[in-house]
């Protein structure tokens, strides 16, 4: 039987809740993981019909990717959509999770889907994160420091861009003295002790601190480990806000944008006017992406695809790119999928249901 609460640490593995921006409500809405889970239903908004979706499939579990709560409940009346869906999920013992811009911000989430869509290559991070790195220092005495750094290594330690267990070692010598209370790995209790160590350094996201620490203490030989973490300003190019891709020929805007429409099966495609260049480098941010249209001049794009704009950004674009906005539940439907392929990779068996839940906004 699998937990609520594996299916969740699941989706977190791959969009840590620290990966949200400081705006967001991701996470669990309603309800308690300790259960066991019966299916789950996927969305993108938590509606009265999805939780009906969910009760009459059997499933226990509701993943959406805008949550439901976004701004604080100050009553449970039921006089809107939002408190009607919260008591109707706690009355049928539902849980309701959301990963919004976590799944947003992640290495292979949402933009990352739509690049895949676009057939984009050579993608990199529009504006990447910065401030959510750690450097791992800690000494480990020469015969250990293998194990020690494989040990950090399986923790999710040492990654930097495309490449993996990277780390830098430094070897001395250390010095300690054990007191009568210890049982030292080396050394004798109440002598000063010189030992060969190895220093070694890595990297690592923030949110993995807990988990690269329980590693380093089950792996290192000595009672009490010397290690320290070092917050790092840099940034991180893996994760962060939109996508910047290539497509392997340049197109004609127009042809593009009518790929656009067809690719994501959108009713329209509102655009700025036409630059009269061809297209070749592509930014794409799902949802509400117009904050991002500096960083979209900036690196060069010849077209921007989001959600949501508003007036103003037509203009404000003048011809330095095209903006082309396809709505916001167009740009993010995608999402369904990605939590689709999450959990039926991790746990086949387990029942997964996509909702078929329409898009709010219609078109005449």
């Amino acid at each position: 039987m699998i937990q609520i609460s594996d299916i969740l640490k699941e989706i977190e593995r791959i969009a840590p809740l620290s990966l949200q921006e400081g705006f967001d409500n991701a996470g669990l809405q309603v309800g308690d993981v300790n259960r066991t889970a019966t299916g789950a239903v996927l969305c993108l908004d938590v509606t009265e019909g999805v939780i009906d979706e969910a009760i009459s499939a059997g499933c226990n579990l509701i993943i959406s990717h805008h949550p439901l709560i976004f701004k604080p409940l100050k009553s449970l009346s039921g006089n809107t959509y939002i408190e009607r869906c919260v008591m109707k999920a706690c009355r049928n013992e539902i849980v309701i999770y959301s990963a919004h811009t976590n799944l947003d911000n992640a290495t292979e989430g949402v933009n990352y889907k739509l690049a895949s869509l676009l057939n984009l290559q050579n993608i990199s991070i529009l504006s990447p994160q910065k401030g959510k790195l750690l450097k791992l220092s800690t000494f480990v005495p020469v015969s250990s420091a293998e194990t020690v750094r494989i040990a950090l290594f399986d923790a999710g330690a040492g990654n930097i861009g495309n490449y993996d267990m990277c780390s830098f070692n430094t070897q001395g010598t250390g010095t300690f003295r054990p007191s009568e209370k210890t049982n030292p790995y080396c050394g004798v209790a109440g002598e000063l002790h010189h030992e060969d160590e190895v220093r070694i350094e890595t990297i690592l996201p923030s949110f993995l601190k807990a988990a690269v620490t329980r590693a380093l203490l089950s792996a290192h030989p000595y009672e009490e480990p010397a290690f320290d973490f070092y917050p790092l300003d840099n940034v991180w190019n893996q994760v962060g806000s939109g996508i910047a891709g290539e497509l392997e020929q340049a197109e004609d805007e127009l042809s593009f944008l009518q790929k656009i429409k067809n690719i994501l099966n959108v009713a329209s495609v509102r655009h700025s006017a036409l630059t009269g260049r061809t297209v070749r480098k592509i930014a794409i941010c799902g949802g509400s992406g117009a904050f991002l249209i500096p960083e979209t001049i900036a690196c060069g794009a010849d077209i921007f695809i989001t959600g949501e704009a508003k007036y103003n950004d037509f203009l404000d674009v003048e011809d330095k790119i095209l903006l082309a906005v396809v709505g916001h539940y167009e740009s993010e439907i995608c999402t369904k999928e990605l939590f689709y392929d999450i959990l039926s990779k991790k746990f086949p068996t387990f029942a997964v249901q996509i909702s078929n839940t329409d898009n709010p906004v219609k078109y005449l």
